[in-house]
């Protein structure tokens, strides 16, 4: 669901943004910094890219049987208000 090697970028970034002199500290606050964003991303209500695709893909095909449908419909009406 997360995209665990952003997060370790991201994380990544902040960590070369420590003077030398602290890189001691750097690695711990780099794991914490990934298990704080790794804990509140994980209770957002969010999905993957690829998951939001496959549903685009789903509701694309949904509407076209849709319309499809509807088109039928509307001829079996017409054929029905004929006789």
């Amino acid at each position: 669901m997360l995209n665990a090697k952003k997060i370790e970028e991201i994380a990544k970034q902040v960590t070369e943004s420590i003077p030398p002199g602290l890189k001691s500290m750097a690695n711990e606050l780099e794991d914490k910094a990934k298990t704080v964003m790794q804990s509140k991303l994980s209770q957002l209500d969010v999905v993957t890219r690829e998951e939001f695709d496959v549903q685009t893909q789903v509701l694309l095909k949904t509407r076209a049987k849709l319309a499809e449908l509807e088109t039928k419909l509307a001829e079996l009406e017409a054929q029905i208000a004929e006789k």
